[in-house]
């Protein structure tokens, strides 16, 4: 008998979700229980937080993205022509086709492509 490998298995966040709803039911049922006012008061509290945590979120992932990289070196871009370079056939029925790619520079004119 080999050793079996132990692998690190990740938490569920949908269980991690159901515990942390159980519990804080079960903190309103308290507050609640001890006095109603008190209840409202805790719901209120626990909505402004989440409130304001969402409100921070959105602020850090509404952040100005980087800058773009540098373009490609002598400003070529390559396109796609329409002439087929390769036809690959793949696993099944599937068929994987290769166009020509055709570099573009400034230097060109009038349209011209450069292969």
């Amino acid at each position: 008998m080999g050793a079996r490998e132990s692998t690190a298995e990740e938490p569920s966040r949908a269980a991690g979700g159901c515990v942390l709803v159980v519990l804080g039911g079960v903190a309103a049922a308290a507050a609640f229980a001890v006095d109603e006012a008190v209840g409202v008061l805790g719901v209120v509290a626990v909505g402004w937080g989440a409130l304001w945590r969402s409100a921070r979120r959105l602020s850090v992932s509404s952040a100005t993205p980087p800058p773009p990289s540098a373009p490609p070196s002598g400003d070529e871009f390559a396109v796609e022509s329409l002439r087929v370079r390769e036809v690959r056939q793949g696993p099944g029925e599937g068929m994987t086709i290769f166009p020509e790619i055709e570099y573009v520079t400034d230097a060109d004119s009038a349209g011209e492509v450069t292969s």
